[in-house]
């Protein structure tokens, strides 16, 4: 029993009214996103709803970090535009269920833990392309389809936009200098809400974007052939969407991790994430995985637990089910300025305070993956490109560090004390370190100081033994860690080395 209060983390000690705020905060900024994406996919819009209601309410009560929010996110969904295209919507649907699957497997191998592998500077790239993004994506809300051609707004219609989401924006940054009871993206949504409802002011509302009244999600088992031939079209995008899905989540996570200064459980997350994405296959759902600026408006509106999110989704399924005609009505300025103001909390700004501070090697890694996450609009390629470019700087900077201190004894035993390590980088390094020619008969190598990290290093010790034997002369290996003789011994059919204890 204790157990099963541990999961659902009931022992923490929850701020109701800030949850349930909260939730429903959340609630109104993820509608028209879901809506949006979904019709940018080509889904039909309740697809996208009905994502963020299972997303959402599964990763809740399951996921491995309370106050992180999940939905039919934008870096999924673009993942399957191409599959909906060529093949339909069913395949989509299988292709949602199988990213699932992949995700429960990387969290019951423990995989999640290898994000922390990403560096500062990526974070620091991510989170601020991110911001970007959120924030251009606000400014379609400026423009206006006429006749099938999209244009800018103008005239009147812009002006009202325009005063209607500054509006928002003075609410939502003023309001916690009155109190911090009641999130002010909920009182700023409220508030531009009446005013445009009391004084019947024409402007963009949701129900622009598309109905968000339907019926709770239909059990749908997707209608697809059960052969290998269709395992082959969904595979490469349910690998796709698994993996930007994961990396956006565990990224958000770290974040939450960060700004609560509690820790989260990155394998559980990714079960949640893969069991939510399987129920949206077989439940009309577009998919999804977690949400970094419904996460961020969710935990400055005060929450912390699980109960917002669950809130949230519940939220989202009694509008479609009994509150479309009202929130149908509520203006699209308000949902931007809350969203613009997300943008501008999301963005890292102590990473312009530090710039200067900071390796040129890092500022490269971070500007280059903020590039490619807003041109791309690929969270997954960005930051595997930045822990890419951040791996190699690492090997090239230790590759410089290796070293030798060289003497003769009284015995006319020559050695030579590594420091640094010995390692693919390294290899040419270590070899122009040593005199062949002009060395004793007896060459002894220290290793107190370094160890031998990888094949390359190995291959390297075998190519100079055998350099050594040719002139007629003994290397021998002292002071090797016990991991490095292990490697040795392992590699003993392919090389031979002397070894001294």
């Amino acid at each position: 029993m204790k157990a099963y209060l541990n999961l659902f983390n009931f022992k923490q000690k929850v701020n109701y009214k800030n949850e349930v705020l909260a939730g429903l905060t959340v609630a109104m900024t993820m509608i028209p996103e879901s809506l949006s994406f979904a019709i940018l996919a080509g889904f039909p819009p309740l697809v996208g709803l009905y994502a963020a209601f299972i997303m959402g309410l599964i990763t809740s009560v399951f996921g491995g970090r309370p106050g992180l929010i999940s939905g039919g996110a934008g870096a999924t969904v673009i993942v399957l535009v191409a599959l909906m295209k060529s093949n339909g919507i069913e395949y989509v649907f299988a292709a949602v269920a199988l990213a699932g699957i992949i995700q429960i497997l990387v969290g019951l191998f423990k995989l999640g833990k290898f994000i922390r592998l990403v560096p500062q500077p990526v974070m620091y790239g991510f989170v601020n392309g991110l911001a970007v993004i959120i924030f251009m994506a606000q400014l379609e809300q400026f423009k206006t389809v006429v006749n099938g051609q999209t244009s800018w707004l103008s005239g009147e219609p812009l002006l009202i936009m325009g005063a209607l989401v500054t509006l928002t924006i003075a609410i939502v940054a003023l309001f916690p200098r009155l109190t911090k009871a009641v999130p002010p993206s909920l009182v700023a949504i409220i508030v531009v809400f009446l005013l445009v409802l009391g004084l019947n002011i024409d402007t963009k509302t949701v129900k622009d974007i598309a109905s968000v009244s339907g019926g709770f999600p239909p059990f749908h088992i997707p209608a697809i052939p059960l052969e290998l031939e269709t395992l082959k079209i969904i595979f490469p995008y349910a690998l796709i969407m698994a993996g930007v899905g994961l990396t956006e989540g565990l990224l958000t996570l770290n974040l939450v991790d960060e700004i609560t200064g509690t820790p989260g459980n990155r394998n559980r997350e990714c079960i949640a994430q893969g069991a939510a994405n399987i129920t949206n296959g077989f439940f009309f759902g577009m998919g999804g995985c977690p949400m970094i600026a419904q996460t961020l408006v969710n935990l400055n509106a005060g929450a912390r637990a699980r109960l917002s999110g669950i809130i949230a989704s519940v939220t989202i399924l009694s509008i479609i089910l009994f509150g479309a005609p009202i929130i149908e009505r509520v203006p699209m300025a308000a949902l931007t300025g809350v969203m613009i103001m997300v943008a501008i909390g999301t963005f890292e700004w102590i990473s312009f305070r530090i710039i200067n501070k900071m390796p040129k090697q890092d500022i490269f890694v971070g500007i280059l993956v903020a590039i490619i996450t807003i041109c791309l609009h690929n969270l997954a390629l960005a930051v595997l490109i930045g822990v890419i470019i951040s791996a190699l700087v690492f090997a090239w900077e230790s590759a410089k560090r290796i070293r030798a201190r060289k003497y003769t004894d009284t015995h006319g035993t020559k050695h030579y004390e590594l420091y640094g390590p010995l390692f693919f980088a390294s290899v040419t390094a270590f070899n122009e370190k040593f005199d062949i020619a002009g060395d004793p008969d007896q060459v002894i190598i220290d290793f107190k100081d370094s160890r031998v990290a990888d094949m390359s290093g190995i291959e390297a010790l075998n190519k100079l033994t055998d350099r050594y034997a040719k002139a007629g002369k003994t290397l021998k290996l002292r002071h090797l860690s016990d991991d490095c003789k292990i490697l040795l011994k392992n590699a003993e059919p392919l090389i031979a080395v002397n070894i001294l204890d």
